[in-house]
């Protein structure tokens, strides 16, 4: 018995040095990118396999949270990779003074030309109000606040959704924005913190329409088989968004940070997106895209600031948001 205990105990000290070996690689996202039915189970499952390594995903609450972690945290933070900002948070990211440079090379298939050296995209879609395909739903903000019809919105201080409908609302109407949302107020049933919540309500039927994104209405389609869902096209354009992933100056893994930033523009990465996160990939697979994207709306006008204009604007929006809320 004493040499099975003597052979026991090897085998475990042997297992323990190897888990202690095994690099660990820490990446904070937002909740639905962790969820069962996110990204990154797949993401996980597909760099573990080239890299060595034990690939960590911690949800951090939704888009705009992780960068309110991340600044609580500062050199302390655990993350060696935040994934899931936008371009509405990059300058302030970057004002951290945590974000180091990178050296990913790519050829993305984006709205418009991508030239950051610390950020590197991974998906993209335009905000949109889905609603049921029945609905005769509203052609722009104002019909909208002229309607009885009943939204659920994020809040823009944890939700990038929630904050890209200010910027949308913002871009597109200026001087009058605190006007629209001063009519869209009693539209609107709840603000959640993030976009899971919001998203679930309107399926309970707790309200007739949700912000979320022209490509939400592909899950439906392509997961469940189920039309019934659709986005509503507005005239005044549609705000876009780019999600991005950037590596952390004080990580402790730099050389694994660097490979997943670069795995993250692979065919390997990016071919999970379009199931998964329901986003247009940043660069498109080699298999194109599912079929069912085809059937999704096309903005006739894009919106967007670049990163360096729009915190100045986000914090304007913001301001105005509250004010007409809380009357």
């Amino acid at each position: 018995m004493k040499y099975l205990t003597l052979a026991t105990g090897l085998l475990a000290t042997t297992a323990t040095v190897a888990v202690a070996d095994t690099p660990v690689l820490t990446v904070y996202t937002y909740d639905s990118f962790v969820s069962d039915w996110g990204p990154g189970p797949a993401v996980e499952k597909a760099f573990e396999e080239t890299c060595g390594c034990d690939l960590q995903l911690v949800g951090a609450g939704d888009g705009a949270a992780l960068l309110g972690r991340l600044k609580l945290e500062g050199a302390r933070t655990e993350a060696d990779v935040v994934l899931g900002l936008d371009t509405n948070l990059t300058a302030a990211a970057l004002d951290t003074g945590l974000f180091a440079e990178h050296s990913v090379e790519a050829e993305y298939d984006l709205p418009i030309d991508w030239a950051d050296s610390t950020f590197v995209p991974y998906d993209w879609g335009y905000f949109a109000f889905v609603q049921n395909a029945d609905l005769d739903g509203p052609a722009d903000f104002k019909a909208l606040a002229d309607s009885d019809l009943k939204i659920v919105i994020q809040d823009p201080r944890s939700s990038t959704p929630g904050l890209g409908l200010l910027m949308w609302v913002k871009t597109a109407y200026g001087d009058e924005a605190p006007a629209i949302w001063a009519g869209l107020a009693d539209n609107i049933v709840t603000v959640t913190k993030g976009w899971s919540e919001a998203y679930g309500l309107f399926l309970e039927g707790e309200a007739d329409m949700v912000l979320s994104y022209t490509t939400s209405p592909a899950y439906h389609l392509i997961a469940e088989e189920d039309d019934s869902k659709t986005a509503a096209t507005f005239s005044e354009g549609h705000y876009m968004q780019i999600e991005v992933a950037g590596k952390i100056a004080g990580s402790d893994q730099p050389e694994l940070a660097d490979q997943f930033l670069s795995f993250m523009v692979s065919d390997a990465f990016q071919s999970i997106i379009p199931t998964t996160n329901w986003m247009y990939p940043a660069v498109v697979p080699a298999a194109g895209l599912p079929e069912g994207f085809e059937t999704l709306i096309q903005p006739e006008k894009s919106l967007i600031l670049p990163s360096a204009e729009a915190q100045p604007v986000r914090d304007a929006a913001l301001a105005e948001w509250l004010g007409a809320l809380s009357k």
